[in-house]
């Protein structure tokens, strides 16, 4: 006897009013009215006989029994979009989107697109630079370049390098901040990223230096701690190879000749399993490639 399925358009109702904890705005993604998605989902909920939403004047949340459907809608959707996608002699659409954080795709990847487009004219990128960890292939997302240790469950991830850290600021200031030559690190305004691990105390451990942080200013990202140093404000700690552009242009200068490895790195992740889009294809052996070149001439790993 086959096991009863509920009617399949409710349940991407149901997963995508999950997912946003909204009516509004599955609406607004699904291209349909909050209406039509409420009654949807009042007749998924009569089909399995219990309540997957708490209607509440500000909004919807799931019940016990929606959080314990909603793995199992979302992965069997997932599975279906990647079966579509994958299925042998299906043509294949020219388009890759790309999901990367602001930064990286500003610094390292657009310099380097002209020589993606020379080479494959007829592919279309499109990139996300939202700071959300997309969910392949439901969120429409072909790849996506994280940045950590890598090791994410569910997913293929290649390495395309690590980080390196090293102090940098402008050559005023550090000529500001010098005393016989060296500097007076009890001078200096340390310019900190909240949000990271890895920042000074990383790279002053890995240094072995002896340096006490008295005055700091904190950001909640690379990109503002960066640019408040290229201002002369003090010091901060430059990560390869995002910080490489502005040390080539002179934008900043190195404050010390210690550049410290560190574990996290950028990664190439992708759905887990063999890609049968030339497309995508085409695009992780492209920028695998640019990486290794990268690595070659700087010396990482």
């Amino acid at each position: 006897m086959p096991i009863p399925i509920p009617p399949l358009p409710p349940l991407r109702l149901f997963e995508a009013a999950a997912r946003h904890e909204s009516f509004t705005k599955a609406a607004d993604e699904l291209g349909l009215t909050a209406s039509a998605v409420s009654h949807g989902i009042d007749s998924l909920e009569k089909w399995l006989g219990v309540e997957l939403f708490q209607r509440r004047p500000r909004g919807v949340t799931l019940t016990p029994a929606g959080h314990h459907l909603l793995p199992y809608v979302s992965e069997a959707l997932a599975m279906v979009a990647l079966g579509v996608q994958r299925m042998p002699g299906r043509k294949g659409e020219r388009r890759v989107v790309l999901s990367v954080a602001p930064t990286f795709a500003q610094r390292f990847l657009v310099p380097r697109l002209p020589r993606f487009r020379t080479l494959h004219p007829g592919i279309r990128l499109a990139i996300d630079t939202s700071h959300r960890q997309a969910l392949f292939p439901m969120e429409g997302v072909d790849l996506s370049i994280r940045m950590g240790r890598g090791a994410w469950p569910g997913v293929k991830s290649d390495l395309l390098f690590r980080e390196q850290l090293v102090p940098v600021a402008t050559a005023a200031y550090l000529e500001s901040v010098r005393r016989d030559g060296a500097i007076n690190w009890p001078k200096v305004t340390f310019l900190r990223v909240s949000s990271l691990e890895n920042d000074w105390t990383a790279w002053i451990e890995g240094a072995g230096a002896q340096i006490e942080i008295a005055e700091d200013l904190h950001f909640d990202t690379v990109a503002l701690a960066t640019e408040a140093a290229a201002t002369g404000m003090g010091i901060a700690i430059g990560r390869a190879p995002l910080i490489s552009p502005d040390l080539a242009a002179g934008r900043l200068v190195m404050a010390d000749t210690k550049v410290i490895d560190i574990e996290t790195g950028y990664w190439l992740v992708g759905p887990d399993g063999q890609e049968t889009r030339p497309a995508i294809r085409s695009f992780r052996r492209w920028v695998i490639e640019e990486a290794k070149e990268y690595c070659a001439q700087n010396g990482l790993r």
